[in-house]
């Protein structure tokens, strides 16, 4: 194998499946890299297993050449090596020239590099997913669904389901679920899904969606495609192929969880309530739930308190849009609460009470698809 490729490009591409290489495995191959240079472009794995991320690099762009692929062939090559030589190369051009020992020189401007490979034949076979099994997503809707559901998922492996966002496709819908037991985070949305698609119900691992969130950027194009079978998720664009291994086992069912009884509802700046609770928070982030204590003053403002035996309490005063329904005391995690309010992009929220003891909503009011759920804690 040898091409001549844009040193700009190949860096973002490693970068890329970097995210996927794991240091801790125990099958030694998937320590690197795979390189495959073809007619038609230079393709870059890397896989832990559970994820495995394609970059592709194609020959040309726009009219602009990115690859000279003078012999095609492929190698594995040892990947957290490869990524910071490749970062700190010189010139803007990197040449790759594998011999058949599989020794690899890696040369740019007046730096070589040989690095000893691997063979690519070793190297673990992507699964093949059936293409009607296509579902097509907006790039920016993925990545807002993403960052408002994934926070709740559990960091735990008591339930290893959990660990997991559950995507549910029906009606033309897709509901998007992620709850650790103690907070849940709901994202709907409207699809033009045909009658006769085969995903219906899946649930892929925070960790992997995650990842997918970090590497959809601007080179990519502004609609994903989604291919699912029984174990594997397919995310791909023009320049990536993102595969995840999905969870086994049954989700818990999470409408229930919902409560429909308002007794006190809150109308309120987000902004406000999330500088007004990181702030309590600073006297109680070294207890162990690290609790705010929140009640209704008055028809017209929330009172925030937090205290700490050994540091000192403080109070905050926060001016309320409306408040309407029943007086209300309630504590609650002041992590748990900054989370979902970091997550919400409208100007006011809606936060309606159930009692002090039952689970409480926040919802942006100008975005009726999104749906967050927090349960108090309770104190003496």
């Amino acid at each position: 194998m040898k091409v001549i490729v844009a040193k700009d490009k190949l860096v973002a591409c490693t970068n890329d499946v970097m995210r996927a290489v794991s240091s801790k495995t125990t099958i030694s191959i998937l320590t690197g890299i795979k390189i495959t240079a073809t007619s038609g472009g230079l393709t870059l794995t890397g896989s832990d297993s559970d994820i495995t991320i394609q970059a592709f690099i194609p020959t040309e762009e726009n009219g602009i050449e990115n690859i000279q692929i003078i012999k095609p062939g492929s190698i594995v090559l040892q990947a957290r090596y490869f990524a910071d030589i490749v970062k700190k190369l010189p010139d803007d051009t990197v040449t790759i020239e594998v011999d058949s020992r599989l020794m690899t020189r890696i040369q740019s401007g007046h730096s070589e590099f040989n690095l000893n490979g691997m063979d690519a034949d070793e190297y673990p076979r992507l699964p093949v997913l059936r293409e009607e099994n296509t579902l097509s997503i907006r790039k920016d809707l993925l990545k807002q669904i993403i960052r408002q559901t994934v926070y709740a998922v559990s960091t735990s492996e008591n339930r290893p389901i959990l660990t997991g966002a559950n995507w549910v496709f029906e009606n033309k819908t897709l509901k998007c679920v992620a709850t650790d037991s103690h907070r849940l985070a709901r994202r709907t949305v409207t699809m033009d899904v045909e009658e006769n698609h085969t995903i219906t119900n899946l649930v892929i691992p925070g960790k992997s969606l995650n990842e997918l969130g970090k590497i959809l950027d601007d080179r990519d194009q502004d609609v994903v495609e989604m291919i699912a079978t029984d174990n594997q998720v397919l995310f791909k664009t023009d320049h990536i192929q993102f595969y995840s291994r999905l969870l086994e086992g049954k989700y818990p069912e999470t409408e229930g969880l919902i409560p429909n009884d308002v007794k006190t509802e809150v109308v309120l700046k987000t902004k406000d309530l999330l500088q007004a609770i990181d702030r309590a928070s600073l006297l109680a982030r070294d207890e162990r739930n690290n609790l705010v204590k929140l009640k209704t003053v008055d028809q017209s403002s929330l009172e925030i308190l937090s205290q700490s035996p050994e540091v000192g309490r403080v109070y905050e005063n926060v001016p309320a849009n409306k408040i309407s329904g029943e007086e209300l005391r309630i504590s609650f995690s002041a992590k748990y609460m900054m989370d979902a309010l970091n997550r919400i992009d409208s100007e006011e929220l809606i936060i309606q009470f159930t009692g002090a003891m039952k689970p409480f909503i926040l919802k942006p009011v100008d975005d009726p698809d999104l749906l967050m759920l927090i349960l108090p804690v309770r104190t003496n």
